[in-house]
């Protein structure tokens, strides 16, 4: 394991299965750090991406994020069909006698298109994959991604707010960064715990999280990165509690802490406001879950 400087964080929040509180978490932990450290929070759940919500964040489009896609001359093109034969998403249709078409909503930007091409017909082109916004509130700085309906390349959507999270933070030179991921253990849960110090992975008392808690700190443990786990709602069902933590005591596995489930949380998110404003017993629980983390990572 690296060592980490605990003055300048980078913590990961995910969990595998959707619904088990990671956003909730995320803003959490995030207004508690911005007490006293400066704090950079970056929504990385570019396909329902919420936190913006959650803190009452008023947020401004910053930038967008393209994706290559190849645009052919046909003045060029010899009909040969070597583009259709190597697209591995068959983005590109190809009939003998015809000219290539091309269906760029299905279009991964590979370039293989481009690099096969014996005549040189097809050069590069540009589309719109997604949006990145910013914002700020309760002290909270937040970069936000958006992936357009209908695009697929979510995990390049991440990689890009995650870079663009970067050039901002060169200014801002915040203390702690939290990454809010996306549900799941694909492209855009790996882009968003790859480089990362810390991850804690958020669950909840059922058969279905704890599945999928074990599959998403599969990837923790193969990218090297320390890890604990928070239970939320455990008291919906303390028996399936006392199992993840057995599966924890048994992999050497922190529980940071376990967090009621209570009415403040519904009432969080019809005002949009975070529970550790709603109730202050809830700044004592992710007071001691930072207290945890720090614990963890030295």
């Amino acid at each position: 394991m690296k060592q980490i400087n605990c003055s300048k964080l980078k913590i990961a929040i995910t969990g595998g299965k959707g619904g088990t509180g990671k956003s909730m978490v995320a803003t959490s932990l995030a207004v508690e750090f911005a007490r006293n450290k400066k704090t950079l929070l970056i929504d990385v759940d570019t396909e329902c991406p919420n936190d913006h919500l959650l803190l009452s964040v008023i947020i401004k489009k910053s930038s967008i994020v393209t994706q290559s896609i190849p645009k052919w001359n046909f003045r060029k093109c010899v009909k040969c069909g070597q583009c259709a034969l190597v697209c591995q998403k068959n983005a590109i249709i190809f009939v003998k006698g015809k000219y290539p078409v091309f269906v760029k909503d299905i279009c991964i930007g590979c370039k293989a298109c481009v690099a096969t091409c014996p005549v040189g017909a097809i050069s590069e082109d540009k589309k719109e994959i997604g949006k990145i916004y910013t914002g700020k509130n309760y002290q909270v700085n937040l970069i936000s991604g958006e992936l357009k309906l209908g695009e697929l390349a979510s995990g390049e959507v991440v990689t890009e707010v995650r870079k663009y999270a970067e050039k901002i933070n060169a200014r801002l030179k915040a203390d702690i960064i939290l990454i809010d991921s996306a549900a799941g253990v694909g492209c855009p849960v790996i882009a968003s715990l790859v480089g990362t110090d810390y991850v804690v992975a958020v669950t909840e008392p059922t058969p279905a999280a704890l599945h999928d808690l074990k599959r998403v700190l599969y990837l923790a443990n193969h990218f090297k990165i320390k890890h604990g786990i928070i239970i939320n709602k455990y008291d919906l069902s303390k028996n399936f509690c006392l199992k993840i933590e057995k599966f924890a005591k048994k992999n050497n596995i922190l529980i940071i802490g376990k967090i009621p489930y209570k009415k403040e949380f519904v009432d969080s998110n019809i005002k949009m406001k975070p529970v550790v404003e709603i109730n202050p017993i809830y700044q004592e629980v992710f007071q001691k879950i930072i207290k945890q983390i720090k614990i963890a990572i030295k």
